[in-house]
């Protein structure tokens, strides 16, 4: 992984919004009080929603806020890349261009980015401030692809079955304050099957509505063996009996 570091312009101070202090009283309410940093990431997370990005100051502040080193929070902030370290655009475009992406068409994605918002890199800002893009590896919606994520103040979106059309469509409607719905832009649901010959859960030989009946126990579940009871710490043997010289005797013959 290359090096991470601070942007050199920053802001004066930081300070969580009060709608944000909600959110930060949450995560330390939590933890115990001497665990406090363990909420160090949920903490640089809200800050970057707050600010878009997470300044030098913020860090600092949440140092101080969990009672650790500043050394410790900024090597958090620059080990994961989830943290962006400069501005970003207020809606981030983040393409996937992993295999499933890249033979679904990623490429007319990444194409239509270059076109509207320009060179690929986070802290490539459009002038207006609305737009940066990046490519990422896989996003997990492989079913769905190609597809991207759209991070904003408001969270982050999967937007699927992408064309570079509809990109176009979603950056213009962004550009102009509309909201757009998440999710794919055909009419499936989740990842549904598009050319299944048969509808999933709605045909009557594949589900009839009923509830599933409980199971008494799991197929295939290994059968629990019952320990065998140990003997009592201290118990000793009973000592064999001693034969008479007559028993002896008898052995011998």
């Amino acid at each position: 992984m290359s090096v991470r570091r601070l942007a050199e312009e920053q802001p004066e101070s930081f300070a969580f919004s009060k709608k944000n202090e909600e959110k930060v009283a949450f995560w330390l309410n939590k933890y115990p009080e001497d665990r406090a940093d363990s909420a160090v990431i949920p903490l640089l997370w809200i800050a970057q929603k707050q600010e878009g990005w997470v300044t030098e100051p913020a860090i600092r502040a949440i140092a101080d806020r969990l009672g650790m080193p500043y050394i410790r929070v900024y090597e958090v902030a620059t080990f994961y890349t989830m943290f962006n370290l400069e501005p970003v655009g207020e809606h981030l475009i983040q393409v996937c261009g992993t295999t499933p992406c890249w033979l679904r068409g990623s490429d007319d994605l990444k194409a239509v980015c270059e076109t509207r918002i320009g060179k690929k890199g986070r802290g490539n800002v459009t002038a207006d401030g609305k737009f940066s893009w990046e490519e990422v590896e896989c996003l997990g919606a492989c079913a769905n692809a190609p597809m991207v994520q759209i991070s904003n103040a408001e969270g982050d979106w999967y937007y699927e079955d992408l064309t570079g059309e509809a990109l176009e469509k979603i950056l213009d409607d962004l550009a102009a304050g509309k909201s757009v719905e998440a999710g794919p832009i055909t009419a499936r649901r989740a990842s549904e099957p598009t050319e299944a010959k048969v509808e999933t859960l709605v045909a009557d030989e594949l589900y009839d509505g009923s509830p599933a009946e409980p199971l008494s126990e799991l197929p295939n579940a290994e059968v629990a063996v019952k320990p065998k009871p140990k003997a009592k710490a201290g118990a000793a043997k009973k000592p064999a009996a001693k034969k008479s010289g007559s028993a002896k005797k008898k052995d011998q013959d």
